[in-house]
């Protein structure tokens, strides 16, 4: 069974170490979803950050293998490898242009969503005034869809989530969003949301993150607890995993340059914002291997927790990316 990580942070910075990820590759993960950049990166961070992650995926192949199908996920498992694809958090680094979808695709981007945490020209981010997909907007969704890019809700607003998840002619997943209804948050999705990106066909996938679980030194106990409401709500089918892990490390800065606010992206007035992102805390690497025990421990069959950790996310990419983005 292949054990999917819908989403991870390290640096962003070209000489990011890679060394979380083979600790991720060790505990038994086989695909995980690396993050590029956000909406507050600007494309040069970006494309920098691109290539330096290229770079060293390049340089290890016995460890590392950039996904170019879905066979290559299978081939990394196979041979003791951790398969790897970027993703996008926001449009902006799209420069407004749908085109520009494409290229990421071809730059290894097999997932994005379009507003993180604010509003921008395309959709309505998660901590702002509410508001739907925009017309162009709608041109992105059309461009992510016919590139074979997962289409991504998480840090999206409420009724842009919506909007997009009714204008996507491919399923859609929260590759780590966890039901407003055990936590309330501004990052967390509402039933309503759930619901909806399961009728696409799509995975709910819940994150490792303190505030959005509910407690200060997270445990895969809150993990299974938050996976398992969401199988209860819309079934075992559309719900899945995606960690949010983020590695820090010592002497590399990856602020992004000009005037970075970072209390407009993460507003205090959101529980645990106050310091920034100071106090947030994650589940462990070392919640993977517990993970199958913890979800049967909620009722789960041993099949049913399979599908959660991985299962349900290679069927969405299977319906979702093309044959292959070379």
């Amino acid at each position: 069974m292949i054990h999917w990580d819908a989403h991870a942070c390290l640096r962003l910075h070209p000489q990011a170490d890679f060394e979380p990820i083979n600790r991720l590759r060790a505990a038994g993960v086989h695909y995980v979803s690396v993050n590029v950049g956000m909406d507050m990166n600007p494309l040069a961070q970006v494309m920098s950050v691109i290539a330096g992650y290229t770079a060293t995926i390049a340089a290890l192949p016995e460890r590392y293998l950039l996904v170019h199908s879905l066979q290559d996920i299978e081939v990394a498992a196979a041979s003791g490898r951790i398969a790897i694809g970027f993703d996008l958090e926001g449009a902006m680094p799209l420069l407004e242009q749908p085109d520009m979808v494409a290229l990421y695709a071809r730059l290894g981007v097999r997932q994005m969503h379009l507003a993180y945490n604010r509003n921008n020209s395309v959709a309505g981010g998660c901590h702002d005034d509410e508001r739907g997909l925009t017309p162009l907007g709608h041109r992105v969704v059309a461009a992510i869809n016919a590139a074979g890019i997962l289409m991504d809700c998480s840090h999206t607003g409420r009724r842009s989530s919506l909007d997009i998840m009714a204008a996507s002619s491919k399923p859609v997943i929260f590759s780590h969003s966890n039901p407003n209804a055990l936590v309330s948050h501004g990052r967390n999705v509402t039933d309503e949301q759930i619901r909806a990106c399961a009728a696409t066909g799509g995975v709910t996938c819940v994150s490792g993150v303190s505030m959005f679980l509910g407690n200060p030194e997270p445990t895969v106990v809150d993990v299974a607890r938050h996976a398992a409401y969401v199988a209860a709500l819309v079934g075992v089918a559309h719900t899945g995993i995606g960690l949010d892990i983020c590695f820090p490390q010592a002497g590399l800065d990856d602020t992004p340059p000009g005037q970075f606010d970072p209390a407009y992206w993460w507003p205090a007035k959101f529980i645990g914002y106050e310091r920034g992102l100071s106090k947030v805390s994650f589940t462990p690497v070392e919640t993977w291997p517990l993970l199958a025990h913890a979800l049967q421990g909620t009722g789960m069959t041993p099949a049913e927790a399979a599908l959660v950790m991985g299962g349900n996310m290679l069927r969405v990419a299977e319906q979702t990316w093309p044959a292959s983005f070379a």
